[in-house]
């Protein structure tokens, strides 16, 4: 059964059955990360409204005419603060094994660096219901942040695995078909989750169960048919591996050699990248966390109504991710445009047109239809940041990818902190100009990131990805320059050699 399983495994292309593979492992991720933003809609005790009354500074009337309440029948007294902390603690515990993620992913490989990470991602996710049961408020916050350390090793491992296995005229296809599972986790962890409380007997706890009941399952298969890279895969093809490592043999390296953190510190593109990746990741973060919150309790959609249109917006950007990836990959493939202006380019779509249309939508009032193809509109163009600046970071490094990738999330979670705790300050009524100040401050943020990225990003391998190879490559041009041909018989030249 082993050798069948082999043989008709050998014959499929191994690259993209670790994209795959790697794809849903993000999916996972996020389901169980997001899915708390819907069903704490669930859990909290909404505040009493006394009337439906409105106007352009207040929230919306509720979309259940015989209801005066828009309470869900939730049993826990959070308040918006507490609510803000409880959504934010899963960054707290995400920021700290970023950087150690990504450090054992490029010594050991990312197969088991991720594995394990999702692994204990879903053990928490079961404990949840029981957790929260025990000891309320205070328990999710500490569960949340063990479940953030789990899967902080997560990106750091997948840009590991994306630079030993992307040829690079295939990385913007590879690298966004893994990255958009972040959209598709999203798409579902809010699809999936109003439709489950909804027609669950058990409410909001099944949620839970589920995603972190997928995710062993998830393990189990990934352990089984999935590698660190095709120097170790004990069924990939001999064409495949040959053609994978030929085209990766100039920028990547088999010894490893310690990291040139001095060297990457003082590399203007790297900051650049950091800078854009804050952006974006706040925009992301604001909606991805919040954008549940705005549609209950100020557009006043039910928790179904609220699952389904919150997945939309994303169902556009992971669309617009994969197709923008195809035509990146064909522009820099044809020679049409350099690496570095694809990047700098498919950013700025991906920043810009987010910003302009989500304060779009804070000022169409509760016309809930216009609102929610505005949101739509807005993260859909967020899709070409993917094969925009979010597979930089192995243009620039190959070789130290999973760190590069660890630097970039570690810098999106103090997004995922401040983000929720802000809005959670900022939005104590959930009124419609409050959420207008949030929105605001989004368009602020995506904007000054984006003018960082024009003016210093750059597509190329930098010199401190090999040092070793830079360092003996110079010293050649030097020895180069001063030696003296074999005919000459200069003597002033043999001296100087």
């Amino acid at each position: 059964m082993l050798s069948f399983w082999r043989k008709f495994n050998s014959k499929l292309p191994q690259r993209w059955i670790m994209a795959v593979m790697a794809c849903l492992a993000l999916t996972n991720a996020y389901t169980m990360r997001i899915s708390l933003s819907l069903a704490i809609t669930d859990m909290v005790a909404s505040k009493e409204s006394s009337s439906n009354d409105t106007s352009s500074d207040d929230t919306c009337p509720s979309t259940d005419s015989t209801s005066s309440s828009t309470s869900t029948g939730g049993t826990y007294e959070w308040d918006e603060y507490t609510q803000g902390v409880i959504l934010s603690s899963f960054f707290w515990g995400y920021i700290v094994t970023q950087i150690p993620g990504g450090i054992l992913a490029d010594k050991f490989g990312g197969k088991y660096t991720l594995g394990l990470g999702i692994l204990s991602t879903a053990i928490f996710t079961l404990l949840t219901p029981l957790v929260v049961e025990k000891f309320d408020s205070t328990g999710l916050i500490v569960l949340r942040v063990l479940m953030g350390f789990g899967e902080g090793t997560t990106f750091p491992a997948l840009n590991a695995l994306i630079a030993q296995w992307s040829p690079p005229q295939e990385r913007s296809k590879i690298g966004t078909l893994v990255i958009t599972g972040t959209q598709v986790g999203t798409i579902l962890g809010n699809a999936v989750t109003g439709v489950l409380i909804e027609y669950s007997s058990i409410g909001w706890p099944i949620v839970f169960y589920v995603y972190g009941g997928v995710s062993v399952l998830w393990f189990i298969v990934w352990t089984l048919v999935c590698f660190s890279g095709p120097e170790t895969h004990p069924f990939i093809s001999d064409t495949e591996r040959k053609y994978i490592m030929d085209s990766m043999n100039e920028q990547t390296r088999k010894q490893t050699r310690s990291i040139p953190w001095r060297h990457m510190a003082t590399s203007t593109p790297l900051w650049a990248l950091l800078v854009g990746k804050f952006g974006h990741d706040w925009g992301f973060f604001t909606m991805v966390t919040d954008l549940p919150l705005y549609m209950s309790n100020v557009l006043k959609f039910s928790i179904t109504s609220n699952g389904l249109l919150t997945a939309i917006p994303y169902v556009a950007m992971w669309i617009l991710s994969n197709l923008s990836s195809v035509y990146a990959d064909w522009l820099i493939k044809r020679g049409k445009m350099s690496t570095t202006n694809v990047r700098k380019t498919f950013t700025t779509v991906g920043s810009v047109g987010p910003a302009i249309f989500l304060v779009a939508a804070s000022y169409a009032g509760c016309d809930r239809v216009v609102v929610v193809v505005l949101f739509v509109i807005g993260m859909g163009l967020m899709g070409p940041f993917y094969p925009g600046l979010m597979v930089n970071g192995v243009d620039l490094s190959p070789n130290y990818s999973g760190t590069m990738m660890a630097m970039m999330t570690a810098v999106g979670a103090v997004d995922g902190m401040l983000a929720p705790y802000l809005i959670g300050i900022l939005t104590p009524n959930q009124t419609l100009v409050e959420w207008r100040t949030v929105f605001w401050i989004t368009f602020v943020v995506l904007l000054v990131a984006n003018l960082v990225v024009l003016i210093w990003v750059d597509g190329e391998v930098q010199y401190w990805n090999d040092l070793g190879n830079h360092q003996s490559q110079g010293r050649k041009d030097l020895e180069k320059k001063f030696k003296p041909s074999e005919s000459s018989g200069d003597p002033e030249s043999k001296a100087v050699t």
